[in-house]
């Protein structure tokens, strides 16, 4: 008998849902930066084990929509939410319970799905703090399947959250071979990566307005070769993201090229140019080429 199932990672913005299904799945498949919104579409983090494979879809934090990127953004969440077996609700140890964890937990319990409470960045804090973090998650969602106080990116309770998952999943055949970790192309993880690299290097004015265009993905002799197109919508943000002399723009280059070399395990070169395209977060014709 074998075990499978869809379980969505739901949270607020920037709680570590990112780096969570990252460490899960043993592979960076999601892009992970402090700055909210850094998840835009639904990502699949596939998490093997003896028997059993939880595909973790990783979804853009709850919130109140702004305009047809972030409209687009809740509906995924949404539509997720109706297709999955269970969900990960993920809070924020180092942050107080609000008003928007207290919206997810009535959302999710609406939809009726078992639930793991994820109480993440336990490593920031002291036991004392902790163990308020933990009763207060708690409260949040009577009749949780489990809670675990986890460090997604120290690692810490990740063994004991991944030894529970198994009991949320129905029976039924694996969604994926042993050995793929997620759904997306590699022009999609480029695109991640490359946008993970720009968002963890820029002001708190440009990365809402940033987005990422591959245009092509060339295998060669010596690895492959990235060309992408870094959209922003005002030309004021574009001097920002190519920085004086090129410097910005060459350093999202520099460390994108490290992420997918040790992704691929092979060479990478990465050619960037930085374009302005005016209200593109409004443009449902741009969203579409974007996979937003």
């Amino acid at each position: 008998m074998s075990r499978s199932g869809l379980i969505a990672l739901a949270g607020r913005p920037n709680v570590g849902k990112s780096t969570l299904a990252n460490a899960l799945a043993g592979r960076h498949v999601a892009a992970v930066s402090p700055r909210p919104q850094t998840t835009r579409r639904r990502v699949s983090a596939v998490v093997h084990g003896e028997g059993w494979q939880a595909v973790l879809l990783d979804l853009p934090g709850f919130q109140r929509p702004a305009d047809r990127l972030t409209e687009r953004m809740q509906t995924t969440v949404d539509r997720s939410l109706a297709d999955c077996d269970a969900a990960l609700f993920v809070l924020n140890a180092a942050e107080p319970v609000g008003g928007g964890d207290r919206f997810i937990a009535e959302r999710l319990t609406a939809v009726g799905l078992p639930v793991i409470v994820v109480v993440n960045q336990v490593d920031r804090l002291d036991p004392a703090r902790i163990a308020g973090a933990i009763a207060a998650a708690a409260a949040l969602l009577p009749g949780f399947h489990a809670l675990h106080p986890v460090s997604a990116k120290g690692g810490d309770g990740l063994d004991a959250l991944r030894a529970d998952l198994p009991a949320l999943l129905p029976e039924g055949p694996p969604f994926f071979p042993p050995g793929v970790a997620t759904d997306q192309t590699d022009e999609e993880i480029a695109g991640e990566l490359i946008r993970e690299a720009a968002l963890q290097r820029l002001r708190e004015e440009v990365p809402h307005a940033l987005a990422v265009q591959v245009e092509s993905l060339t295998p060669g002799r010596r690895g492959r070769t990235v060309e992408a197109t870094v959209l922003v919508e005002h030309d004021s943000q574009k001097g920002i993201v190519v920085g004086r002399g090129g410097a910005m723009i060459r350093d999202i280059g520099t460390a994108a090229r490290a992420a997918l070399s040790r992704l691929w395990g092979e060479e990478v070169h990465v050619s960037l140019h930085v374009k302005t395209r005016k209200r593109w977060r409004r443009d449902d014709a741009m969203l579409d080429r974007l996979g937003l």
